[in-house]
């Protein structure tokens, strides 16, 4: 017994607001919290079954990865993306996207491009899934992409903005892409990637991501 007891790790303030962390995130991105919500502190501790201090850091960070505002004298809330910020997402994931596709053409690196092929297929076979699982297989394509330049910081940039791209998408189901349309354009920049051209690549990025942009502003 004594031996097992030795086993564990200590369960610490920080590791209970990094779950919270982790549930709330998910809860926002798939839109239990729908933009706007307000993020009762006290309501989620009682909820959690703890106090409120682990889950006020939770709420800290996630309002410094930008999913949640603190407004003053008002509480915290799920932030609400308009036009123009979605706009913005865009614009930031088309300087990531397109550095990251530069850098991988370059380097023709066939374990990054496995991996993005791969993640083409899972695409390609979700024909008849749910929009939600359609986004996260759409999105888990553009983090290997990120991902393959190999820079935590841009995978760090890269991953804020996804989360804001969930959200935004999780609102417009019905102006969604089918599978097999995303699968496509997927696997035309891996195919750019191994054998194109850095210009037709870089231009199938941004029709890709201009794509996505008329989906999150309805344009």
């Amino acid at each position: 017994m004594t031996e097992v007891i030795e086993g564990l790790v200590p369960i610490t303030r920080r590791t209970t607001s990094s779950l919270i962390v982790d549930q709330l995130r998910e809860r926002i991105v798939d839109g239990t919290f729908p933009p706007g919500s307000q993020m009762a502190e006290a309501q989620l501790a009682a909820t959690f079954g703890i106090s409120r201090g682990p889950v006020r850091e939770a709420l800290q960070r996630l309002v410094q990865e930008g999913l949640l505002v603190n407004i003053k004298n008002r509480g915290v809330f799920v932030i609400e993306l308009g036009p123009g910020d979605l706009a913005d997402v865009c614009l930031s994931r088309r300087l990531i996207e397109r550095k990251a596709a530069s850098l991988l053409w370059k380097s023709k690196d066939e374990r990054h491009l496995s991996r993005l092929a791969a993640a083409a297929g899972e695409l390609a076979a979700a024909e008849g899934e749910s929009w939600a699982r359609i986004v996260e297989l759409d999105l888990a394509f553009h983090e290997i992409l990120v991902a393959s330049a190999e820079s935590p910081r841009l995978s760090r940039m890269f991953a804020t903005l996804a989360a804001e791209t969930r959200i935004g998408l999780a609102t417009r189901p019905d102006v969604g892409r089918r599978p097999a349309e995303l699968a496509a354009e997927h696997r035309t920049l891996v195919e750019l990637l191994r054998d194109g051209t850095e210009r037709r690549l870089l231009a199938a990025v941004d029709a890709h991501l201009d794509a996505t942009l008329r989906q999150l502003t309805d344009a």
